[in-house]
């Protein structure tokens, strides 16, 4: 050979052709580093091949009967309401359904509880052995519907993802999303109050 090839742990490399074969050196260029793999909506990954199952957690993983009492007054103290929420039971339920989904599926909590109540409720789920996964909370204040709120959540998932189901108590939450062709499970095993309904679907509060 002319001469050796010289390596680097990321510089080029200088091949010599052999004397038959008389060209000038060449230089390949370094192999460019992967990038990680990138992160969908919501910190879902887009790489991961399982689909999505999606979690309500008002009336559906968590139990609010106690802290409906809240907003049961005019005004309603939705300060107080959400203040009670990690002393909430868990549902069996839902929860039982959350674990059995997670055996082929990757979680999202999708609530409509407020940005402040996010490491409440994280620690909640930690603390009664739910899946872990992301957690997708509204804006402080943002008061849209929960119906548009959610929909729109589960369309940006849809982009990347396999949506496999919506677990939700709200019933026009899940019309909605099954006209939207999504599959809608109905969580009827939880109480909500005709007040805690009207702030899911007139107030934007949850």
């Amino acid at each position: 050979m002319a001469g050796e090839g010289g390596t680097g742990p990321d510089g080029p490399i200088t091949v010599f052709t052999s004397a038959a074969t008389p060209h000038a050196a060449r230089t390949i260029p370094p192999r460019s580093r992967r990038p990680p793999p990138p992160a969908g909506r919501y910190g879902v990954p887009v790489t991961e091949p399982r689909p999505i199952a999606v979690f309500d957690l008002d009336g559906t993983l968590a139990d609010t009967a106690h802290r409906q009492h809240f907003l049961e007054h005019s005004p309603r103290d939705w300060r107080g309401f959400f203040a009670a929420a990690p002393q909430d039971p868990p549902l069996s339920e839902g929860v039982a359904l959350a674990r059995e989904a997670a055996a082929d599926c990757d979680l999202l909590y999708l609530t409509g509880r407020p940005e402040r109540c996010r490491a409440d409720t994280e620690a909640w789920l930690r603390a009664h052995g739910l899946p872990e996964g992301p957690v997708l909370v509204r804006g402080d204040h943002d008061r849209r519907p929960a119906v548009r709120t959610k929909l729109e959540a589960l369309r940006g998932l849809r982009a990347t993802r396999t949506v496999r189901m919506l677990v939700d108590d709200d019933p026009l939450v899940l019309a909605e999303a099954e006209r939207a062709g999504f599959r809608a499970v109905a969580a009827d095993w939880g109480r909500t109050s005709r007040e805690l309904r009207a702030g899911q679907e007139r107030e934007g509060r949850t």
